[in-house]
């Protein structure tokens, strides 16, 4: 029975992604935050239309990237051939990045019909 071992795992390829990966995730967050915080002291709809330019745009596509390599490293790693890590990583980080997406521009909408009230959680406890 053969066995695959990757003779050099990639070691550095999974950290780098890894660190890519967070530091994107911290862009994509100060450019919501301030996109937020620019909406609540304006009101304005305009300020919504900007979270379909690139500016929060390539940081959360940089961040799926990044995140699609660590998975398809880290399944090397531990012993997978690396043509499958990517056939496995690629597909479930798209699915879960467009769900994401979708669930924040559900979120914004709502944040913008009924301000921070609509999405009070705590108000739901009985």
């Amino acid at each position: 029975m053969n066995y695959y071992f990757p003779a050099d795992p990639p070691y550095f390829l999974f950290a780098i992604s890894l660190i890519a990966g967070l530091a994107c995730g911290r862009s994509f967050e100060v450019t919501l935050r301030n996109l937020v915080n620019k909406w609540s002291t304006s009101k304005s709809s305009r300020v919504m239309l900007e979270l379909k330019s690139a500016s929060i745009k390539v940081p959360y596509l940089a961040m799926s990237i990044s995140i699609a390599i660590f998975m398809a490293t880290g399944l090397e790693i531990f012993g997978l051939p690396t043509l499958f890590g990517y056939i496995v990583a690629i597909p479930f980080t798209v699915g879960i990045a467009f769900l994401i997406w979708r669930q924040l521009g559900q979120m914004l909408i709502e944040l913008e019909r009924g301000g921070s009230a609509a999405l009070d959680l705590d108000s739901f406890e009985g």
